[in-house]
């Protein structure tokens, strides 16, 4: 089959749920979860579920665990932490909860990236994997970062890489 036939035979909504992950952030001004949510009904999808955690990982794992067991939800998308800072522990909680790491989407986010904010794209972990038959992906807290994301990597394949992760 090829990527064309995997597309048409993927579904056109999945079910989403949305995690935001800030110290500092509330859900009325995180803007790039917002923004996520927005994208992701204005083209077809549904979100089940949003929430904020502190940037801790056992705070994060927990949240998505819960979510990953409910079989509405198909995919998991973050957004914040991805960083390299002191508090930004996104990447390890994301990484560990993976059966399937997808390395290519954290390839093509930061050449993505780069064309737009050159070498600062190094400093993005921005990664997504499959955890047990769930899309899981990790995106910046940057509204920027995140509409780059959606509109580039994730909205044009969501029903394909979930069709992929449940065969």
């Amino acid at each position: 089959m090829s990527h064309e036939q995997h597309r048409a035979a993927a579904p056109a909504s999945v079910g989403c749920a949305v995690l935001s992950i800030s110290d500092t952030r509330t859900l009325e001004t995180d803007g790039g979860g917002k923004l996520i949510v927005d994208l992701l009904e204005a083209n077809g999808h549904r979100v089940v579920d949003r929430g904020l955690v502190k940037d801790d990982p056992e705070e994060v794992i927990n949240w998505i665990q819960w979510r990953r067991a409910r079989p509405e939800v198909q995919a998991i998308i973050t957004t914040g932490g991805t960083g390299i800072g002191r508090r930004d522990n996104t990447h390890e909680a994301i990484t560990r909860l993976f059966d399937k790491p997808l390395p290519g989407f954290g390839e093509l986010f930061r050449m993505l990236s780069y064309q737009e904010v050159g070498p600062a794209a190094m400093l993005s972990r921005a990664c997504a994997g499959i955890s047990q038959t769930r899309l899981l992906m990790a995106l910046p807290g940057s509204p920027a970062a995140v509409r780059l994301a959606m509109d580039q990597l994730i909205l044009p394949e969501l029903g394909h890489l979930v069709r992929e992760a449940t065969r």
